[in-house]
């Protein structure tokens, strides 16, 4: 378990103090896969330093299994890194050396012998589906390819922490999606906590089970994922959830009718759209004011604004919306 105890942290420079932080708590279990995201500029980087003592904190504390890292000699505080382990956005990698020395690389640097460095970095490419990349090297590859081989050097010292910064941000959607699933695989299979460092709502979404919204080095809100992104309490989240606020608001000044969100987190997609299938079913018309959602595999995620002319109208279709699973409906005041 990691417990983060009201972490600061402060810049100083010639222009003077800047707060990246500022009296941060978490606690993230062992075994789960956190996110921490916010906007450019929120903390997030510098959070995820403090927590393996990259950074040292202006004020509170970090432990890891109920360890002060603060109190670790230089010597203790080497051990524990090793089982903090990190992969980045632009993947880190040894351009000059094979994947497979790559991998080899943090365990020469702990001693370990050749022949069982070799031997476990080979296991580990399996692990990450680049058994057959085992000789190339990292200019050959991909970016996810690279970030593969970031993944199994970041392994090979057996962690118990895996530190994930902005690492899928540089990759394509598709690619996104496939390391995304790798993470999770490895959370499962090994049991490693995972704590994933972002700005995309859709990695969030798509893998953590418990979030942290960061704003100006504040935690703003944290919780399930589900409940967050169901219904989100403060101005961050809400801004992250629903980017698309300014334009719900500009539809909702303009148009003298009765509205609902309808928030989409997970629910399977069918031939026929929901909307529609209402209509059929109940006879309710509903206008679409506006959408933002978008499906993955065969589930739906996002928002859409629903606009009717009577209140009536708008309340059945929020009580049928809700009996749906992973859909969440709200009626959305005009005047607010």
């Amino acid at each position: 378990m990691i417990e983060i105890r009201h972490l600061s942290k402060t810049f100083l420079s010639p222009e003077g103090e800047t707060k990246a932080l500022r009296d941060v708590s978490l606690s993230i279990q062992t075994g789960d896969i956190f996110g921490i995201i916010g906007m450019s500029g929120a903390g997030k980087s510098t959070l995820v330093r403090c927590i393996n003592r990259l950074e040292k904190p202006s004020e509170g504390q970090v432990l890891m299994d109920g360890v002060d890292l603060a109190r670790l000699s230089q010597e203790e505080l080497r051990k524990k890194r090793r089982e903090i382990t990190m992969i980045f956005q632009g993947f880190n990698l040894l351009m000059q050396r094979s994947c497979l020395k790559n991998v080899c690389f943090p365990l020469e640097l702990t001693g370990e012998s050749s022949a069982a460095a070799r031997q476990r970095s080979l296991e580990l490419l399996d692990l990450v589906g680049l058994a057959d990349k085992a000789q190339s090297f990292p200019a050959q590859l991909s970016g996810g390819q690279q970030q593969r081989v970031a993944i199994a050097r970041a392994l090979a010292t057996e962690p118990k922490v895996l530190l994930c910064d902005e690492a899928t941000s540089a990759l394509d959607p598709l690619t996104t999606h496939s390391i995304l699933s790798l993470i999770r695989d490895i959370n499962e299979k090994l049991g490693i906590t995972v704590i994933i460092i972002t700005h995309q709502m859709s990695v969030v979404e798509s893998i953590c089970r418990h979030v942290a919204i960061l704003d100006q080095g504040r935690v703003a809100e944290q919780g399930d994922v589900s409940e967050i992104f169901a219904r989100p309490a403060s101005a961050a989240a809400r801004r992250l959830v629903f980017p698309e606020g300014e334009a719900e608001s500009s539809v909702i000044a303009t148009d003298d009718r009765h509205f609902i969100r309808v928030v989409f987190h997970g629910a399977k997609a069918t031939a026929t759209p929901l909307i529609a299938q209402m209509a059929l079913e109940k006879g309710i018309m509903a206008n679409i004011a506006y959408a933002s959602t978008r499906s993955l595999a065969d589930k739906m995620f996002g928002s859409m604004l629903l606009s009717f002319p009577e209140q009536d109208q708008a309340r059945r279709a929020m009580a049928y919306m809700t009996q749906i699973p992973d859909v969440i409906a709200e009626e959305v005041n005009r005047h607010v």
